[in-house]
């Protein structure tokens, strides 16, 4: 039952390329935002598309299918966790983020 705690499953298309980054002792990291759509119909009975955008993470071997085979528009399945980090700007302002750290990538589509 651990492993329900902090768990997020979600089938989108990327916001953008992945970007990559390789770290001193090689490892490489993968980041791409990725856009999930929802469709309802509101009290006028139109159809609206609610969009959210959410930030993943990659590293090892995921970030690497990441950089060979993902681009904008790829539409995929991601299975991760949520983590919440802070960091501070040049100006020193403090700043949080929530991502999804990505543990499974499926692509899907074409």
């Amino acid at each position: 039952m651990n492993s329900l705690k902090n768990k997020v499953q979600l089938i989108g298309n990327l916001g953008n390329d992945p970007e990559m980054v390789t770290l001193d002792n090689g490892s490489k990291l993968a980041k791409f935002s990725l856009a999930t759509n929802e469709t309802y119909k509101n009290a006028e009975g139109e159809k609206v598309t609610d969009t959210q955008w959410h930030n993943i993470v990659a590293w090892g071997k995921i970030a690497e299918i990441a950089e060979n085979y993902l681009a904008k528009g790829k539409e995929v399945m991601i299975e991760g966790k949520l983590m919440s980090r802070a960091y501070e700007t040049k100006e020193g302002e403090k700043r949080y983020i929530t991502e999804i750290k990505c543990n499974e990538l499926l692509m899907l589509g074409k």
